[in-house]
């Protein structure tokens, strides 16, 4: 593929959060401003992949474009969770073409995560233009992405309102959040609401230290109120560590980029604690002193998982995802236009376009060990031995910092 671009495919992909349709729109308000025509391919990757056997698509001109809504969660385009490479059909790579070639597509802004960033990588390789505009809630490329300040304020909210009927009933509280292999969002989400407890992949977890710390906050909040009121809150990542270092899940199911399905995460630190609790003779005491104390119905305190699943991802968008969408989606579109691919916009800074490897900007990044050690001195337990903070120093001036990073 080559010569002048006339048109440009968009495309989001993996899974859905706020800010991809801020993406189409940007992307697409970009199109045009230069007078080239912007499409949706639906369906990501399958869309893509079928796009030769498709009659028509959808041109998001002005009057279409005025229908995506950048503050709506979820993606106008459609996704689907399709790695290009292990499709059997030997002339894969030949069929895309030639379904860009039948709509004169000649690059594609791609939105989506570290799966879909390798798929991006793949398709450069094979000759089809197109940049990657970053997006996962999990915040765990080497960049900013879409999703994630949407995600974090998302959780932080569920986590507060869950403190009511957790108060109400003197509840123990665990609250199940994404985060398969990386843990910035239950980070960031927990401490934004104030969570005693928070579980993270990048921790394996001690379960003796979970049930200490909760025990001591727990058991000091009821008995020091007026009312006998209190509760301790856990945020747990869906990708919880055993003390062995391995991942737990109750799945065995696997999707097309061989990723384990993983559940169960909340359930399994309720019975951990919930074990404890019974092992526990002072956990008796402390029933029959707060009042709480019925043998045989209530005798110990109730532990609850909550697993909000979905609506993480669902609903309104962020202002900060939407700004950001926007700029990422537009300046993919200039990048293509200049001939820069194969590469991901990693932020737009007085008006400069900043962007990177691909191969680079999916490498996995994970929540800082001394960022936990940071936090652990304010109090909060992530499920080991806290480890002493030792301050690190740097002064900068004039330095462009990332969020979150």
């Amino acid at each position: 593929m080559g010569g002048k671009i006339t048109n440009i495919g968009i495309i989001t992909s993996g899974g859905d959060c706020g800010g991809l349709n801020a993406v189409v729109r940007g992307a697409a308000r970009a199109a045009i401003a230069s007078d080239i025509g912007a499409y949706i391919i639906p369906n990501g990757y399958a869309g893509l992949y079928n796009l030769v056997n498709l009659d028509h698509l959808t041109e998001l001109d002005e009057e279409r474009v005025d229908h995506v809504n950048s503050s709506f969660a979820g993606s106008e385009a459609g996704h689907s969770r399709v790695k290009i490479s292990k499709i059997s059909n030997p002339d894969k790579y030949r069929q895309i073409s030639e379904g860009l070639k039948k709509f004169s597509i000649g690059g594609l802004v791609i939105s989506g995560g570290d799966d879909t960033g390798s798929v991006l990588v793949d398709l450069a390789e094979n000759g089809i233009p197109c940049v990657h505009a970053p997006k996962t809630m999990d915040l765990d490329l080497q960049t900013y992405s879409v999703g994630g300040d949407s995600a974090v304020n998302k959780i932080a909210h569920i986590v507060e309102d869950i403190k009511t009927t957790g108060r109400t009933h003197n509840r123990v509280m665990v609250v199940e959040v994404f985060g398969r292999y990386a843990g910035h969002t239950a980070f960031r989400g927990g401490i934004a609401a104030d969570a005693d407890c928070i579980l993270i992949p990048e921790v394996p977890v001690d379960f003796d230290v979970v049930y200490e710390h909760m025990k001591h906050h727990y058991t000091r909040r009821i008995m020091n109120s007026d009312v006998f009121s209190g509760m301790y809150s856990i945020v747990v990542a869906e990708g919880i560590r055993k003390e062995d270092g391995r991942l737990f899940t109750d799945s065995d199911a696997a999707d097309s980029f061989g990723h384990i399905k993983l559940e169960g995460a909340a359930k399994y630190v309720r019975k951990a604690i919930e074990k404890r609790m019974k092992a526990d003779p002072e956990i008796k005491k402390f029933m029959q002193a707060s009042g709480m104390y019925v043998e045989g119905v209530l005798e110990i305190p109730e532990v609850r998982d909550v697993a909000p699943g979905h609506l993480v991802r669902s609903g309104s968008t962020a202002a900060y995802d939407v700004s950001f969408g926007k700029e990422v989606g537009a300046a993919a579109v200039i990048l293509l236009l200049n001939g820069v691919t194969g590469v991901t916009v990693y932020g737009v800074v007085d008006g400069e376009i900043r962007y990177m490897s691909t191969k680079e900007a999916i490498r996995q990044r994970y929540v800082s060990l001394e960022m936990v050690s940071f936090y652990e001195q304010m109090g909060i337990c992530f499920g080991r031995k806290p480890v002493p903070y030792k301050p690190v120093f740097k002064r900068s001036e004039g330095e462009y910092v990332e969020r979150f990073l």
